[in-house]
């Protein structure tokens, strides 16, 4: 069920008035009405949860949270005022806090036992805001900070205020006045430069630099399309590249390998889908992705964990390893450097392992716990999820079965 949750800038400034007359604020409620309508073309929307939060102070902050309605949501975005002042930071964290208010309790981060993909509530934070100075009672502030201390019990156990699961979106409005005489530039929307749009890019999201209402549609569209199940990893390059591979799919040992320059596909910040099963609408799996660390039983409390786990990708080509009857766990990467190298590899029938950095007590890269590997068809490249240190625990099982085996004489 995905939880869609709008920070809306309640600001003084976003009383300013756009070109078409009317001010940010009722620009910002129509976004949230025209997102609404393209969102229900999905079937899949019928699970959402929207949430409203503002720039007020906490607790009021909370317009629309896990308690209220439907109707309660639309009648408090119905009759926002702009009146305060641009306290950023403070509101982002009230709004991830509102997000985190129950996974303590139903267990989903699963603290020191491994991050479990298939356990997630996909949530979307949309901002929209005017991008102006940061401000509070005492000062205008030039960087955006997040206020460090939670009221949440586990808070603790993660470094970020945000989780795997959940992205920030911002609409950053920078509409003129006055009608522009230039023509409209077509395309893709470029990226704000306000303080917001780093923050956006940790959490595995974007910022949205709109000076046209034709540019908040666009951008609107692409956010319902943005809506998917799934949680965000760090991908990083360990060891050397690969071999060149030639136009007959062979090594071409003529042209070196390049182990020290950096490459936009080592590193990649990208979600994998996590599909619900067709039959009863959530995810089933059955292994964790390694913590990063091994357990200490003299330590009194469980290290802080990055919200986003950091899996290694050996270049090494190995041989997918599967056996009967042993499950394993299959997730689609988002598009990105990494999956599109991977496919001109046009390699189907090799994977590269995955590892999780200190998950092992006597070694520092870990064993492996599943691989990369292109799809049969070359369409998209999935991370398989197995048994930790499956390349010793596979053969063992498969010796194991043989031995089971019924004999007839």
């Amino acid at each position: 069920m995905p939880i869609l949750l709008f920070l809306i800038d309640t600001s003084a400034s976003m009383n300013q008035r756009a070109y078409l007359g009317t001010s940010y604020l009722d620009v910002a409620k129509g976004a949230v009405e025209l997102f609404m309508k393209l969102r229900a073309r999905d079937p899949a929307s019928r699970g959402d949860r929207y949430m409203l939060v503002t720039f007020d102070e906490a607790p009021y902050c909370i317009k629309a949270g896990w308690k209220e309605n439907h109707a309660t949501f639309m009648n408090e975005l119905k009759n926002l005022q702009a009146s305060g002042l641009t306290t950023l930071g403070q509101a982002l964290r009230s709004s991830f806090d509102l997000l985190n208010l129950n996974r303590l309790v139903s267990g989903i981060d699963n603290y020191g036992q491994g991050r479990n993909p298939f356990f997630l509530e996909p949530s979307i934070l949309i901002t929209i805001t005017d991008g102006n100075k940061l401000t509070n009672t005492s000062s205008v502030q030039e960087e955006l900070h997040l206020p460090l201390n939670s009221p949440l019990p586990g808070s603790e156990l993660t470094k970020e205020p945000f989780r795997w699961d959940q992205r920030l979106f911002a609409l950053v409005l920078r509409l003129p006045g006055a009608p522009s005489v230039e023509p409209e530039q077509l395309g893709s929307v470029p990226t704000d430069e306000s303080a917001i749009t780093q923050m956006c890019e940790v959490t595995g999201g974007r910022s949205y630099c709109v000076r046209t209402q034709r540019m908040l549609n666009q951008c609107l569209e692409s956010l319902a399309q943005k809506v998917q199940s799934g949680v965000v990893i760090n991908f990083e390059k360990s060891g050397p590249d690969p071999p060149h591979i030639g136009e007959d799919g062979l090594v071409d040992a003529t042209r070196p390998v390049n182990s020290f320059g950096s490459q936009s596909w080592h590193s990649c910040h990208k979600l994998i889908y996590v599909r619900p099963n067709p039959k009863t609408g959530v995810p089933v799996g059955h292994w964790p992705i390694p913590e990063s660390f091994w357990p200490d039983q003299n330590s009194p409390t469980l290290p802080p964990r990055t919200a986003h786990p950091v899996v290694r990708f050996s270049c090494v080509d190995c041989e997918p390893m599967v056996i009967d009857k042993l499950p394993f766990d299959k997730y689609e990467l988002e598009p990105s450097p990494l999956t599109q190298y991977i496919l001109e590899r046009k390699l189907s029938h090799v994977c590269w392992q995955v590892f999780v950095s200190s998950s092992a007590k006597y070694s520092e890269l870990g064993h492996p716990f599943g691989y990369l590997k292109a799809s049969t068809s070359l369409t998209c490249v999935n991370l398989y999820v197995m048994p930790y240190n499956y390349p010793v625990l596979l053969p063992l099982l498969a010796e194991e079965e043989s031995h089971l085996q019924p004999v007839h004489v």
